[in-house]
């Protein structure tokens, strides 16, 4: 009997210490524009955002939403006036210190990517932002980008022969491993790896987000140039998964049709593929690969657009869908 009111009064201890739980929505709402990609954000001072770029969100509402994603769509359209088309959940995200306040609830983020070819819409307090302005450091269409050999790689490599903080978990790998395995150093880049990448400058307080929430590293860098633009929350870091589920999902999806118009030219579907992820790619190569996949046909219409020669307009071919298991765009990024 003592043995159970003693775990009684624990477990009563344990919720009277835990902080209130509340479920947030976000959503990565992505379109691509004249060739570069863009993400849609709420003003700043909008929905709680305060100075910085935020993700449209809010909380979850039981009540009055039957499932997660209906609460999604609900809060999008009534903070952009977007109507959601493709959507799919990311991940769940709840590190304490990056979106609760102190005494407040604590925030369980579930985020999701969402897909749009129409970026001309009246929008409502928001507006659509190039995403490579968040992570400078991901297109490398122009080449390896400057950011990376000017500021970030000599930083990092100044923090991973740094001695581990006391807070800092045990891990398996070496700072120096990881830096490989994400950044490339002394090895390859993985486009895909957007996430680790991010968490990596993050856990080294190299971005603005690590200082606002009081992280030690931070303190380490008097002075820091601003390694891309920083978001509300923990919206950045979101963003970074929906970048990396995109540019993997290219390779064995057809998504990359859900940022296109029902026709198209072969011109675009390649620069829109390139803006995805971040890489130029061989022409013929990219055309050989679309064709020979059974990805397109033909609509018999022709473009003028360009003011040159008339191009062939296509339409994304549905049946492939159910003639192949995987039917994406396996492209090779082209690194210099």
């Amino acid at each position: 009997m003592a043995e159970a009111r003693r775990k009684t009064a624990h477990a009563q201890e344990a919720r009277s210490s835990d902080p209130h739980i509340e479920l947030g929505l976000n959503a990565a709402i992505v379109t691509v524009r004249e060739g570069q990609p863009h993400i849609l954000v709420v003003r700043p001072g909008t929905a709680g955002s305060g100075a910085w770029d935020s993700l449209p969100f809010g909380p979850f509402a039981p009540r009055a939403h039957r499932t997660l994603e209906i609460g999604l769509r609900e809060w999008v359209k009534r903070q952009t006036g977007l109507e959601l088309g493709y959507v799919e959940q990311l991940y769940t995200f709840g590190d304490r210190g990056r979106h609760d306040e102190p005494g407040g609830a604590h925030t369980l983020s579930v985020g999701y990517l969402a897909l749009t070819s129409g970026a001309g819409e009246e929008l409502l307090g928001s507006h659509w932002s190039p995403w490579y302005a968040y992570f400078p450091w991901e297109d490398w269409r122009q080449g390896k980008p400057d950011i990376l050999s000017d500021e970030i790689e000599p930083r990092l490599k100044q923090w991973a022969e740094r001695p581990p903080l006391p807070e800092e978990p045990a891990r398996a790998l070496r700072r120096q491993e990881r830096l490989r395995i994400s950044f490339g150093i002394g090895g390859g880049w993985d486009e895909e790896k957007v996430l680790e990448r991010y968490e990596l400058l993050y856990e080294a307080g190299l971005v603005a987000e690590a200082k606002r929430d009081g992280r030690p590293a931070a303190s380490h860098w008097p002075a820091l140039p601003e390694l891309g633009r920083p978001m509300a929350f923990d919206h950045r870091r979101i963003l970074a998964t929906a970048l990396g589920r995109l540019r993997g999902k290219l390779k064995y999806r057809p998504v990359v049709f859900e940022l296109l118009p029902p026709e198209f030219t072969l011109y675009a579907l390649q620069k829109t593929v390139e803006a995805i992820s971040g890489t130029l790619l061989h022409k013929q190569n990219f055309r050989r690969l679309v064709e020979q996949g059974g990805l397109v046909e033909t609509t018999g219409n022709v473009s003028t657009a360009t003011g040159g020669r008339p191009a062939r307009l296509y339409r994304f071919r549905r049946e492939v869908v159910l003639e192949r298991p995987a039917p994406g765009l396996r492209v090779k990024a082209g690194r210099g």
